[in-house]
């Protein structure tokens, strides 16, 4: 209760000054998740201003998510930003369904949001980002994107470098860019559902791969190489959505050397490899066939829409450019703008370092919660990929658990070829707290030793 913000460099209202100190003493760690806060009459007298400005500040506080107040015990530092909760099936109090990252109060997202909108004003003005703007993104905002991706991906260069609405537009826009109705396009046989989707609205053939605990099999894809007319093979390589793999270096390498041995294109999605960049990605060993798309919706936040695109040369990203522009005309200006202030000035690795600990934090939740039980994880991911009894059917689980309030995702949502595995996705970065997330792990421990039969109780 010993805090007391600094005030003398901060411009505009006292109470704005009180809340933009303590989300910066949050994201440096003087401030912890759960610390008591001053009361309100000391943190008055000790700043030596009336009572209604502290008031307003710890009210302005609790609206960014940066407190939470407790009956009866004061004022706290918030676990983690209060997302409202989606709007799903009626009676689900936890949705595990959707892969998202977590939102730390560490990463202290809205207020860098409201920081870097204030300096993008005070720089530019915001109508500068209201109009069209380059498909790709302009030649500047290209080359502060490939200095941050060139510390982990050494090919990346501006002028092979398009800055894309997401990666579900590189996807469609790569598939609509090199292949044609009809081709036949490679994959794991579990794999991301918006590529199938993408591959389905594209008219293109996807054929599943076989793989092992190390992921995709170098022998499988050789053999789908010689038994089918493939254009391209879709890889994630670092934590797979939904396995959770990361394919080790020597992995890599022999999946490079049959993707070029049979001349094969390579779409590989970096969606995850910021929160893991022990790894180069398979672009470095291979980049004159590779086309990587680096997505921040993992690593920072979906609602960005910001991804950069890699293309093995200049006409390839030409040629991007105009698929770009033909399906979502450009990214957007104000996002994307936001983004790259972010990339430049470290605010974006502090996000990612924030959100990878706090998904290390959760992965270690539910390593408690699901001791003994046959799963498979990543320790800096957001999901795990459990295992279900042989007792239970996969559609009488997800409803089972449906009726006790938590929402997951079962295999045949990621199946290529209509042969799932016996397992369900559990997203544990969905959840708004990690308090949210032990309480849902529960039910979940609790219902896998549930009989068979309680499915069909109503």
């Amino acid at each position: 209760m010993d805090w007391c913000p600094t005030l003398s460099d901060r411009r505009g209202p006292v109470y704005e000054g009180i809340v933009d100190a303590l989300a910066a003493d949050i994201a440096s760690g003087r401030l912890r998740r759960g610390q008591r806060l001053p009361t309100h009459r000391a943190l008055a007298h000790a700043l030596g201003v009336d009572l209604t400005t502290i008031t307003r500040a710890y009210g302005e506080a609790r609206r960014r998510g940066l407190t939470e107040a407790r009956v009866g015990q004061g004022t706290f530092v918030a676990e983690s930003r209060q997302r409202p909760p989606r709007a799903a099936t009626a009676g689900i109090e936890f949705d595990l369904s959707m892969n998202l990252p977590p939102e730390p109060i560490e990463a202290d997202l809205e207020g860098r949001i409201l920081r870097g909108i204030e300096a993008l004003q005070r720089d530019y003005g915001i109508s500068d980002f209201m109009s069209y703007q380059h498909a790709g993104g302009s030649e500047h905002d290209r080359g502060v994107a490939a200095a941050w991706l060139k510390r982990r991906i050494s090919t990346a260069a501006p002028e092979t470098l398009l800055i894309v609405p997401g990666t579900q537009t590189a996807l469609m826009c790569l598939l609509l860019t090199l292949t044609k109705p009809g081709d036949t396009v490679l994959a794991d046989r579990l794999t991301y559902p918006g590529f199938k989707a993408a591959a389905a609205a594209a008219r293109v053939r996807l054929v599943g791969v076989d793989g092992d605990e190390e992921g995709m099999s170098p022998a499988a894809l050789e053999e789908a190489c010689r038994s089918h007319s493939a254009k391209a093979v879709y890889l994630v390589p670092t934590i797979h959505n939904p396995t959770t793999v990361t394919l080790s270096a020597a992995r890599r390498e022999q999946l490079a050397a049959v993707i070029r041995r049979h001349g094969l294109r390579l779409f590989e999605d970096d969606a995850y490899g910021s929160l893991d960049p022990t790894l180069a990605p398979m672009a470095t060993l291979i980049p004159e066939c590779t086309y990587l798309a680096a997505s921040l919706s993992k690593c920072i936040a979906p609602g960005l829409r910001v991804s950069f695109l890699l293309a093995p040369d200049r006409a390839a990203s030409a040629s991007l450019g105009n698929a770009v522009r033909a399906v979502a005309q450009m990214p957007v200006p104000l996002t994307v703008a936001l983004a790259l202030r972010w990339l430049a000035d470290g605010s974006a690795d502090a996000i990612i370092a924030a959100i990878a600990d706090e998904a290390a934090a959760r992965q270690k939740l539910a390593a408690r919660a699901l001791a003994g039980l046959d799963y498979r994880a990543h320790p800096r991911g957001h999901h795990i990929w459990l295992a279900l009894p042989s007792v239970w059917s996969r559609m009488d689980f997800a409803v089972y658990l449906q009726r006790q309030g938590l929402a997951v995702v079962t295999s045949e949502s990621f199946s290529v070829d209509g042969t799932p595995e016996h397992a369900i996705r559990i997203a544990l970065g969905a959840a708004r707290s990690r308090a949210d997330l032990a309480v849902a792990l529960d039910l979940l421990a609790l219902a896998l030793t549930a009989p068979a039969s309680a499915s069909r109780i109503v």
